[in-house]
């Protein structure tokens, strides 16, 4: 008798290949069968109508805090994703001091805008090293997790404050590599680094401090066990960006080991920028090296109120110094003030190319009763109404509402259906840069798979049905070296999302309160998600929601090697 059998489905197995109806029998947590299937099972699921998949893989999430409370990563589940790569951008929660735990804590707050109160309610600080955090999370996980080890945590293991201050001298890079190799030895899939982030001071986090030596140094550890090396590129820059995609290829022919580059996004008027980025691409992988760019889906919808720093005000340093720096009490002064609000009000007017952004930003949420007529209406239309200029309302409103007024600023990410299109198809770009289980006070950071599905498979027809799986099941197990997932093929382990492939999209966004552990964020609920099945039991499904299932794994699993 099997454990369960999924019946009537069409099987889209994640190879690419066409579709084709079938039944799936699991027993033991693996695919025991795929055809016709008559024997007794103890469970049995009706696909009829429905798409049969490999469960879905993110591999660029930062869900390292929420494990520690939440083994299912919500929502991501709910979205039809199995399997989830945290610890991207140089940031994991391991290997770490007790000394720096504080210093981590500002870092996921000002790179990933994770909240202090995440840390300060749902953290235990109950490990040291990387393989004590993994067995911290390991127990009651309904979701696989391949984690990455963030190269700005080893630096600080190795040089302590100096991390901060210099690059490595020989010693200490030799002890970053034993650091490295008992990383990867625990469960580790393998190094992520960045060129671009900043700490809570706002300056450059450990891994920016790092020699290419250094980087050499830990490259040759990872090719030890055929391990991954992430990193975040100059993306604002596409010179430097494709410097450091040079860079990755000759570490990847040298070292024989995957690379990638997160995030690659394009626009209307970066497209020129994206395609030279993409022609050196495919020379590279000419020349037999792999360095894979990785492409969101959805165009980012980013949210903020005047009570948080956001990242959209990075670029203006009296607003974002205003935020990160003041008090709530300081802010309301500096708002206050005429003089200060004149020359905060110069600053963005003297950043033409942001110019259409602000009369478009949108109040999402207020707390008032008299300034919800304006709950809705783009900053242009309130200024109309209110008889001023849309950055003066978006001041006025936030000081009415005590710094809680929320606005929106859509489609940051992507604006050209037939770009993006284009490049999610190539055959060398893998979907990534979720950034699940961060920025949860600015947007959502899910429904990357939804949107894949409804929009460029369903609306746009960029690719089909096929191919799409294919991108965020096999072709990422293969890049990121994942065992046993990926495929629906006999003997591998039974991770399975059954969904509509009429309906599947990613459903409205909305602001969750005072949520355990996380408090604020903003969510987005799946549509057209069926049932998801990790290891061969099922973790959530629409009719029933999140399961007791706890047959999650870390992957790729202590001492695997290549």
């Amino acid at each position: 008798m099997y454990d369960l059998v999924i019946r009537n489905g069409s099987i889209v197995d994640g190879s690419g290949l066409p579709s084709f109806t079938a039944d799936v029998a699991i027993k033991e947590g693996r695919i025991a069968k795929i055809g016709r299937v008559t024997e007794e099972a103890k469970e049995t699921i009706d696909a009829a109508g429905k798409k049969v998949s490999p469960g879905f893989i993110d591999p660029h999430t930062h869900f390292d805090a929420q494990l520690l409370w939440d083994g299912a990563a919500k929502p991501a589940l709910s979205h039809g994703i199995t399997t989830i790569v945290p610890g991207n951008c140089s940031l994991s929660l391991a290997p770490l001091k007790e000394k720096h735990r504080k210093k981590l804590v500002g870092m996921f707050n000002q790179i990933e805008e994770m909240p202090l109160k995440a840390f300060e309610e749902g953290v235990d600080w109950s490990w040291e090293t990387f393989s004590d955090y993994l067995d911290r999370i390991r127990k009651g996980l309904s979701v696989n997790v391949a984690p990455l080890v963030g190269h700005s945590l080893i630096r600080l293991w190795v040089m302590d404050d100096a991390a901060l201050e210099r690059t490595a001298t020989d010693e200490e890079i030799g002890q970053m590599q034993s650091v490295l190799r008992e990383c990867l030895e625990a469960g580790a899939i393998g190094l992520s680094t960045s060129y671009v982030d900043m700490d809570e001071t706002l300056q450059p986090v450990p891994s920016r401090l790092a020699d290419h030596r250094e980087v050499d140094a830990l490259a040759s550890v990872l090719s030890e066990f055929g391990r991954i090396l992430q990193i975040v590129p100059e993306f604002y820059d596409p010179d430097l960006t494709i410097a450091r995609l040079d860079q990755l290829a000759e570490l990847s022919i040298k070292h024989g080991i995957p690379t990638t580059f997160s995030p690659l996004f394009v626009q209307s008027d970066n497209a020129i920028d994206v395609k030279r980025i993409m022609a050196r691409v495919d020379e590279q992988f000419a020349r037999g090296a792999r360095v894979w760019p990785q492409v969101q889906t959805r165009p980012i919808d980013l949210s903020f109120c005047f009570a948080v720093p956001s990242l959209l005000f990075i670029r203006f340093p009296g607003w974002y110094g205003t935020m990160r720096f003041g008090t709530h009490d300081s802010i309301v002064a500096t708002f206050s003030d005429a003089e200060q609000r004149k020359n905060l009000i110069a600053e963005i007017e003297a950043v033409p190319q942001f110019a259409p952004v602000w009369p478009a930003l949108i109040l999402r949420q207020v707390q008032t009763d008299e300034n919800q007529r304006f709950v809705g209406k783009t900053l242009e239309e309130i200024a109309r109404l209110r008889n001023t200029s849309p950055l003066e309302a978006m001041i006025d409103i936030s000081l009415e509402e005590d710094l809680q007024a929320h606005f929106l600023a859509e489609n940051m990410g992507h604006n050209d259906d037939d770009q993006v299109g284009g490049l999610l198809a190539h055959p060398c770009v893998h979907v990534g840069a979720s950034d699940g289980g961060a920025h949860i006070l600015s947007f959502s950071t899910y429904g990357d798979t939804g949107y894949l599905f409804g929009h460029f498979v369903r609306n746009v027809q960029s690719m089909n049905l096929e191919a799409a799986v294919k991108k965020i099941t096999s072709d990422t197990a293969a890049i990121w070296n994942i065992p046993d997932r990926g495929l629906l093929q006999k003997g591998l382990r039974a991770d399975i999302t059954i969904f509509d492939a009429d309906a599947i999209d990613r459903g409205a966004e909305y602001f969750v309160r005072d949520v355990p552990g996380d408090g604020d964020r903003y969510v987005r609920d799946s549509i057209g998600i069926d049932t998801v099945i990790v290891g061969g039991e099922v973790a959530w499904s629409a009719s029933t929601g999140y399961s007791d299932a706890t047959a999650g794994e870390i992957l790729p699993g202590a001492e695997a090697r290549a």
